[in-house]
């Protein structure tokens, strides 16, 4: 006999209880296992395909495992010291880049900079709160998440788990498959079926997505001559996931850095400053890398390789982002998306359910099912 509804809800309800502790308790030591839960979830496709073309599972798995390692050594001797070295020049290059703003402004708009100016006491304060704000964050940011120690285990911790859970991935789907509640067994399936097929289409297409406009970005920006394309680049498309918001940061801040790098004065070999003119070609060509890419993804990558039917909106993602992470920190914000996507599924499911049910379709439209169903001759 099966359980009454109540009940059920009491359970999964006290279930749903004790994953948010238990995130919120050990938030920082489940994050290895959550990346390489999640780096097995999306290479698993891969292994399947290799499995059918005739390798095993641990064949499969040995055969992506090495082709990763490659791919991670040549990134490391090829990109990843430029990239830091972009990313550290870029940090120190900021401030100059905000002096020289300012004191463009000055030039041109003195009397917005004037003592009783409320533009200038709203700026001070602005500024203020960035700095209070940079300070804490790059506290809590280097105390936390990036010390010496959390950095060593994520690198040793998360491959590991990742491999393992790759070859066991099949198996542990059908011993999960094998506990569900016998009178829920298919209605969870079907839910478990949309949730990856949301998942999927989101993580592993706006990977794709965010590999290929980052990439675009980097060549075109250090082809036009852009200092600091590369980090500029990978900025961008690191934070694609969100629909406009990396071509958002990424054109700020590329023609923020082309106005300081083409426009104004250049420093000449006795320090004296030498006036140029203005290379409005450069910084023209910058924005329009990002104007090309912003129509690029929407009209043809994300379309092709996400796909219109995904179901998780923009705002949605910032609103799942933005909870997670104040409530469980980095962790959170690691498990924001599938967490929304799980939540998109079973939303829908509930409306759907809802739209036939009586509280929904109320006793006239039954009366009137039934009226219909008595005024239909039936056959002989």
């Amino acid at each position: 006999m099966a359980l009454p509804a109540r009940k059920q809800l009491k359970y999964w309800g006290i279930a749903a209880v004790l994953f948010a502790v238990v995130m919120w308790a050990l938030g920082n030591v489940l994050m290895p296992f959550i990346l390489g839960g999640a780096i097995a979830y999306i290479i698993d496709p891969l292994a399947d395909r290799l499995e059918r073309a005739g390798l095993s599972r641990e064949g499969a798995t040995a055969v992506i495992t090495v082709g990763a390692v490659l791919i991670f050594l040549i990134l490391l001797l090829l990109i990843v010291p430029a990239l830091i070295n972009q990313m550290i020049d870029l940090v120190q290059t900021l401030p100059q880049a905000l002096s020289n703003l300012r004191a463009f402004a000055q030039e041109r708009f003195p009397s917005l900079f004037e003592d009783n100016s409320q533009l200038r006491e709203a700026l001070a304060g602005l500024w203020q709160i960035i700095q209070d704000k940079s300070v804490t964050l790059l506290q809590t940011f280097v105390g936390s998440a990036m010390s010496l120690l959390n950095i060593v285990v994520l690198l040793v911790i998360v491959p590991v788990v990742a491999v393992y859970l790759l070859v066991d991935w099949d198996r542990m789907v059908a011993r999960i498959d094998e506990l569900l509640p016998r009178d829920h067994a298919p209605v969870v399936r079907h839910l478990a079926s949309e949730i990856d097929r949301v998942l999927s289409s989101f993580i592993r297409g706006m990977g794709l997505v965010c590999v290929i406009l980052g990439t675009y970005y980097a060549v075109a920006l250090m082809l036009v001559g852009l200092n600091f394309g590369l980090a500029v680049g990978f900025v961008a498309g690191l934070v694609t996931f969100i629909p406009y918001l990396g071509a958002i940061i990424g054109g700020v801040l590329a023609i923020g850095l082309a106005l300081f790098q083409f426009w104004g004065a250049l420093e000449g070999a006795d320090g004296e400053m030498i006036r140029q003119g203005t290379d409005w070609l450069r910084i023209a060509l910058v924005a329009g890398i990002f104007a090309i890419g912003q129509m690029v993804e929407g009209n043809f990558l994300t379309p092709k390789l996400v796909g219109n039917s995904v179901g998780l909106h923009p705002v949605w993602l910032l609103l799942a982002l933005s909870v997670f992470g104040a409530l469980f920190g980095f962790v959170g914000m690691l498990v924001a998306v599938p967490v929304a996507a799980v939540i998109g599924v079973v939303a829908r499911f509930a409306v759907e359910q809802y739209l036939h049910s009586r509280l929904y379709q109320g006793l006239s439209h039954r009366d009137a099912n039934v009226r219909t169903s008595e005024d239909t001759p039936t056959d002989i």
